[in-house]
């Protein structure tokens, strides 16, 4: 039973794992893209989660296969899920559902299937066993797979000994075995079908090895100050309307929104001053003071504590008190703390504080290069035995990370925490300060100093701290001024207005949020405001219909933007279409003033005025070609190898601004025999998965999915 324990301990996580194996073989990073869809369970009767391939998922079947899904990973974890990892078997669910509905059909079409000698195989066997199915019994400390405890399992399965819930994840995991080599098989398949011809592999070696030589006028576009170039909407419109096959819609939502921090007041500080007062008395008169300090403490912090495990307020404190008696309170940061001093016991282990310089020379460095690193830490160490300032030595010349704290190292053990030559050389040394000489390890030469001693004492103290909050009182404050704001405003207008008058608020943005989008800028778990958002009730310009609580954050939001997968819209993509127009209108203006021009490109280049450039390139290909100061610029490239060498090219218009070229010569590749590594060249560049990827991305674009979880979870 032992080991069916281990295996219902780590079933949990083999749904994980098999997901997301699953999901890399269909297709990679596009998991995640969210899809329009009409209607959401707030404010609409459509109660469809999605659709694929033409299959409704309404919210009660998709949360049925949820339920399901959670029910056996939280029986198999021994536990309840997290929220994000619920948000990740939501995604588990979506993706088996699109494979069951669009794979499975074309599987069935190519014939492709498992036999049950291959099953057999996949799950017991040792030639072709299913990465899944090892993973189950390979011990994750070591890597090693465990055959013995594998066939002990299957035996047990086979004899009907595993749980139930056990059993139904086992089941589960067979199952996703079998889809991930139906999709192997259908990847190799398809990747089987490509080939790369020898007309391609020496189109690829003629691109890199012909060369050409070319000088060119050009006119950039930055050349032209863009306030200059007055952009209409309609111009912005018109041009999407010309490529809107470049421009995918998507959904997503812009809003305001301003944050009302939950802060303690003076009273909470005071109120809970208060409070560690009455319990130091209490402390000082409990029989057990460890229970009473665990019982009464935000926090558990051990009875017995070294040196290096109590703040320097308290070691102080120390010094002088008697056993028995409760020192403070001392505040901390955002707590207080009361402690009380019940007397020393000894620790097996010895607590040091160190600095050091470290000299950097690993030891398979050349004889010369350590040498010299010792000579620089001799010099070092002869400097601060003359009184130079130990923490200025270590900024200036230690090679490692704790330079910037003057070479501090903390406070260490003497466990094995540092190399042993460093840990026996100050473990070896009595008292405190600079160490005579330099210490060599495998990282170099340390200069060390000893700030503090070492010590075996530990201190037997009983602590009770308190966290400074919000009390009820002043949180139900702050949400009232929250609540007024979004009370007395019922548009973006009239928001805007608001938190202008008041002064003390800040207007803070939040562009382009996705729907899957669980945060937006420094706001996490943030989920329930970007519901809100895509709810389909909420219109452009709404203010939120309630105060969001977000940890000690009150949130009041209104609606800038929206776009919409299925009818995008120039303002989408505004700046983007912005530069395009405004560069087509440059690219106008600076055709018109060099049409008509002749003579040598020097000569057009004064005759056009401040901007133009005339640059010579030399050697450039057409697979990777560059020029000076445009770069990579397609459209010149194949400018200058579609020209007779001596010939020169019209004005023409390029990716980065307007180009007059001449071709002075080009080289063209010689002939050679064998096209092989181009071949692999034009392989590797596809991935070697081309095919396959594009025909699960076909698959799942016939699919026509239509994602709509973001308006439900």
């Amino acid at each position: 039973m032992a080991l069916i324990n281990k295996i219902r301990e780590r079933s949990g996580v083999a749904v994980a794992v098999i997901a997301v194996a699953l999901i890399l073989f269909i297709v990679g990073g596009d998991l995640f893209s969210g899809g329009s869809g009409q209607g959401g369970l707030f404010g609409s009767n459509n109660n469809k989660v999605g659709e694929i391939a033409g299959t409704s998922i309404d919210y009660q079947a998709f949360q049925a296969k949820l339920d399901v899904a959670r029910t056996n990973y939280e029986q198999q974890a021994g536990r309840a899920l997290q929220d994000q990892e619920v948000q990740q078997l939501r995604s588990q669910v979506w993706e088996q559902m699109i494979f069951d509905i669009t794979y499975k059909e074309e599987f069935e079409k190519l014939g492709l299937k498992v036999t049950p000698d291959e099953l057999r195989e996949m799950v017991q066997g040792t030639k072709n066993l299913s990465p899944l199915i090892k993973q189950q019994f390979t011990d994750p400390q070591t890597g090693q797979y465990d055959r013995n405890r594998h066939i002990e399992f299957i035996n047990a399965a086979a004899s009907n000994q595993l749980p139930a819930p056990q059993k139904a994840a086992w089941d589960q995991i067979k199952e996703q075995a079998i889809q991930q080599r139906l999709l192997e098989k259908y990847n190799a398949l398809l990747t089987a079908s490509t080939f790369v011809t020898n007309a391609e592999a020496k189109r690829e070696y003629e691109a890199q090895a012909t060369k050409a030589d070319t000088r060119y006028l050009y006119v950039p576009y930055t050349s032209i100050i863009d306030t200059t170039i007055k952009v209409t909407d309609g111009q912005l419109s018109d041009y999407l309307s010309k490529h809107k096959e470049e421009y995918k819609g998507y959904d997503s939502r812009s809003f305001d929104y301003v944050v009302y921090q939950v802060m303690p007041t003076k009273e909470d500080s005071a109120a809970l001053y208060e409070d560690i007062k009455s319990f130091a008395k209490g402390l000082a008169a409990a029989p057990d003071a460890k229970a009473y300090a665990a019982l009464n403490s935000d926090s558990r912090i051990p009875y017995e504590r070294s040196a290096g495990e109590i703040t320097g307020t308290l070691k102080d404190a120390l010094a002088s008190a008697i056993q028995g008696s409760v020192i403070g309170p001392f505040k901390d940061g955002n707590a207080y703390s009361i402690h009380k001093f019940e007397g020393i016991t000894t620790d097996s282990l010895y607590t040091v504080r160190t600095s050091h310089i470290l000299i950097r020379a690993d030891k398979a460095a050349p004889d010369s290069v350590k040498a010299a690193a010792r000579a620089k830490a001799q010099g070092i160490l002869a400097q601060l035995q003359q009184g130079a300032d130990f923490a200025t030595l270590a900024r200036a010349n230690s090679q490692d990370g704790s330079a910037q704290q003057g070479g501090d190292l903390g406070y260490f053990k003497n466990n094995g925490a540092m190399v042993k030559p460093f840990e026996s050389a100050v473990f070896a040394f009595g008292g405190t300060g600079l160490m005579p000489n330099v210490v060599e390890t495998d990282f170099g030469y340390h200069i060390i100093k000893v700030t503090e001693p070492k010590s075996n004492t530990k201190y037997k103290i009983a602590t009770i701290s308190r966290e400074l909050q919000a009390s009820e009182g002043t949180r139900n404050a702050i949400y009232q001024k929250a609540e007024t704001l979004r009370a007395t405003v019922d548009s973006k207008e009239e928001f805007e207005a608001a938190v202008k008058k008041d002064g003390k608020l800040v207007i803070l943005k939040a562009d382009k949020i996705f729907p899957e989008a669980a945060t937006f800028n420094t706001i996490q778990n943030a989920r329930e405001v970007v519901l809100w958002a895509f709810n389909d009730d909420t219109k452009k310009d709404a203010v939120s219909n309630r105060v969001f609580e977000i940890g000690d954050s009150f949130i009041v939001a209104a609606i800038t933007a929206k776009t919409e997968k299925d009818s995008p819209k120039a303002d989408d993509f505004k700046d983007v279409l912005t530069t395009k127009v405004r560069n087509d209108v440059k690219s106008e203006q600076i055709l018109k003033k060099l049409s008509g021009v002749s003579g040598p490109l020097e000569q057009i280049a004064q005759k056009y005025g401040a901007g133009a450039l005339v640059e010579t390139a030399t050697g450039i290909n057409l697979a990777a070609g560059m020029l000076t100061s445009p770069g990579v610029d397609p459209a010149a490239i194949g400018k200058i190898f579609s020209l007779q060498p001596g010939k020169r090219s019209k004005p023409f218009v390029g990716e980065n601004g307007v180009f007059i070229v001449e071709t002075t010569s080009i080289v063209k590749a010689p002939e050679i025999a064998d096209y092989t590594q181009y071949k692999a060249q034009i392989t590797q560049r596809s991935g070697g998965y081309g095919a396959s990827y594009m025909a699960n991305q076909a698959i799942r674009d016939n699919a026509n999915i239509k994602d709509n979880r973001a308006k439900f979870f």
